[in-house]
């Protein structure tokens, strides 16, 4: 497990403003990186992920067996910061009937005809279950706010400024209060990738043909307006982490960092559930050893 304390780093506080600039893109667990070495450090951090992995599947487990909660991850970030890749790291131990993975593209016609939440409210995880938001509702916070012109007919006629944004910014909360007081432990993480990063990054997918299909052309037009995002990021982050619903400034110029506290911050938020097995009743117990006496006497 990673410390407590090396976890907080990462933990966006509640109502604080939020400067990314303060958050490290390339962290690799401070000087130890250079005391043993990258190949040394990221030996150990495959470790820790190893074993988190490994826990996770047990905690998984025993999340289905309770029935009491769902776990909601929530995972933004630009393009080229590693979503997709931590998402299948981190969940290649889960059993897949217990976990559920959404990625949320562009909305369609029908999900113009409602509010922003909607479509989003029809994924979420039932009791027992894992949920991955790949992209979310903080899409309609982030990109929309960057390119206002996307908001086109969801609403009333009305001057979208602060106010508005704010008010966004009061209905995620409200809607993630009213999931966590219903059973719902809300984990959101932002990959925190450096614009040096992504160029490499994009330049791999460009140089590579078996990467080639995974570049778009649209991923390049939005990095220009990268300080936008950030500037958008900064104010949904600072406006909606909550003690019930909490942000995570993950690392993500280093994948092999990026997995591994992704998985040990899951993988604690499921154990802290003080979690149990169902509990077998006398009779049941009487039925159970009834069973063995029928297969014995085969």
């Amino acid at each position: 497990m990673i410390r407590k304390d090396v976890i907080d780093l990462f933990r966006v506080p509640v109502g604080k403003k939020v400067k990314l600039k303060d958050y490290n893109t390339g962290w690799k667990q401070g000087g130890e990186f250079e005391e043993l070495g990258k190949d040394a450090i990221k030996e150990r951090a495959e470790e820790v992920l190893a074993k988190n992995l490994a826990n996770l599947t047990e905690a998984q487990d025993l999340l289905y067996a309770d029935g009491r909660h769902s776990l909601l991850l929530v995972f933004q970030a630009m393009d080229a910061a590693g979503k997709d890749g931590t998402i299948k790291h981190v969940m290649s131990g889960v059993n897949p009937q217990g976990c559920q993975v959404f990625s949320f593209k562009k909305p369609s016609s029908e999900d113009l005809q409602h509010n922003y939440l909607w479509r989003y409210m029809k994924c979420l995880p039932e009791r027992g279950r894992i949920g991955i938001f790949n992209r979310s509702y903080y899409e309609d916070v982030l990109v929309v706010k960057v390119h206002p012109e996307l908001l086109g007919r969801q609403l009333p006629r009305e001057k979208v400024g602060k106010k508005f944004w704010d008010a966004r910014y009061e209905d995620i909360n409200a809607f993630e209060q009213h999931l966590v007081r219903n059973g719902t432990v809300i984990l959101k993480f932002y990959l925190n990738v450096s614009k040096d990063e992504q160029k490499r990054r994009f330049l791999e997918r460009l140089e590579r043909p078996e990467k080639n299909w995974k570049f778009s052309p649209s991923d390049l037009a939005e990095r220009g307006f990268w300080d936008d995002y950030m500037t958008a990021y900064e104010d949904a982050l600072s406006a909606t982490s909550t003690e019930a619903a909490p942000w995570y400034v993950i690392p993500a110029d280093y994948k092999w960092v990026t997995r591994g506290l992704v998985a040990d911050i899951v993988t604690t938020a499921i154990q802290n559930l003080d979690l149990k097995y169902p509990e077998v009743t006398p009779e049941q117990k009487t039925l159970l050893a009834d069973a063995r006496k029928k297969l014995d006497a085969e």
